[in-house]
């Protein structure tokens, strides 16, 4: 077993004065990493980059979203942006993938961190659905999109 150690760094003077932070997170116990480079081709939509579920056997590939402690994806592209497309899971038993989905657009460079799988997330349905937010579900898959033009994104997970 390994310990993740992520730092992040802003550093920035503004008025002479240092008002940038470091903020470090430690995870103990960590077993596995998946990490890769991926090469999205230009015209290409929904391209899986992870997929997770709760039973090993249950999708050829897929980890185990109940041990999942970091997940980051950074587009590696110096000018152009990429959407990923995270699915939940509303019921774990139905046979359909994805039952609704969060676009997050991804600018050249950038990253996006989450903490875990296992119930962390809710896309409300509209602006009075605000109340049903408390309602968490599993992440079924992170997909990305390339806007523009071929892209290339990193992944990184980091699991118990």
């Amino acid at each position: 077993m390994a310990t993740l150690t992520v730092t992040i760094k802003e550093s920035v003077s503004l008025n002479g004065k240092d008002r940038g932070s470091t903020n470090t997170l430690s995870v103990a116990g960590i077993n596995d990493i998946y990490h890769r480079i991926v090469t999205c081709p230009s015209g290409v939509s929904d391209l899986t980059l992870a997929a997770f579920t709760n039973e090993m056997t249950g999708r050829d590939g897929a980890i185990d979203r109940d041990l999942v402690k970091y997940i980051r994806i950074t587009n590696l592209e110096s000018s152009n942006s990429v959407i990923l497309n995270i699915q939940q899971r509303e019921d774990e038993h139905a046979s359909s993938v994805g039952d609704k989905n969060l676009g997050v657009l991804l600018s050249a460079g950038k990253s996006f961190i989450l903490g875990e799988t296992s119930d962390c997330i809710d896309v409300a349905g509209g602006a009075n659905d605000i109340d049903a937010l408390t309602d968490l579900h599993d992440v079924e898959s992170i997909m990305v999109d390339p806007l523009a033009a071929a892209c290339k994104v990193e992944v990184f997970i980091a699991s118990t």
